[in-house]
């Protein structure tokens, strides 16, 4: 079960609204969502699934998002965190995703056995793909450090992110609203 908000930055202060996730496929879909919800001024798109990780993507004007996973590893396994870590690593996670679509059902590459070193633990393509993305946070950990959240307390963000970012922005009252 995912959850995703909009925090949305206006010379009014900041506006908040959930959001539905259902017709974003891609990042420059959810780069639409988000600046639908503000013209030029920032926007903070915030997605969690169940405690397991969260992930915010920064919007402003035409800019490149800015963002950040909690758990790249746990993110990689979802359809919406995928989309994240993805972008957040590129060509290192598109080449290991290309070797998983290599392998057979049954295991082997090409109807060759695979090496008996890739027969411990990790047997068979979740292993590679748990390899390519760490179990720790990704991406650009000052996305919030100008708008008071630093590298270091969004690094020790796990359960409640969402109110201790919010309150950090000074936007916990209008997130409460709409929660």
């Amino acid at each position: 079960m995912y959850f995703a908000a909009l925090l949305a930055r206006t010379e009014d202060g900041w506006e908040a609204s959930d959001t539905e996730l259902d017709d974003v496929e891609t990042l420059s879909d959810l780069a639409e969502l988000a600046r639908e919800a503000s013209d030029d001024d920032t926007v903070i798109v915030y997605i969690e699934q169940e405690d397991a990780w969260f992930g915010i993507v920064r919007i402003e004007g035409e800019e490149d998002p800015r963002i950040y996973v909690s758990d790249g590893a746990a993110a990689a396994r979802s359809s919406y965190g995928e989309i994240l870590t993805r972008e957040i690593l590129g060509d290192d996670l598109d080449a290991e995703l290309d070797e998983l679509e290599s392998l057979d059902l049954d295991g082997t590459e090409d109807g060759e056995p695979l090496a008996d070193d890739a027969d411990d633990d990790d047997d068979g393509p979740a292993g590679v793909a748990a390899e390519a993305v760490p179990a720790a946070p990704v991406g650009d950990a000052l996305v919030l450090a100008d708008l008071g959240l630093s590298e270091r307390e969004l690094r020790a963000l796990d359960s409640d992110a969402l109110a201790v970012i919010a309150d950090a922005l000074g936007a916990a009252e209008v997130l409460e609203a709409v929660r």
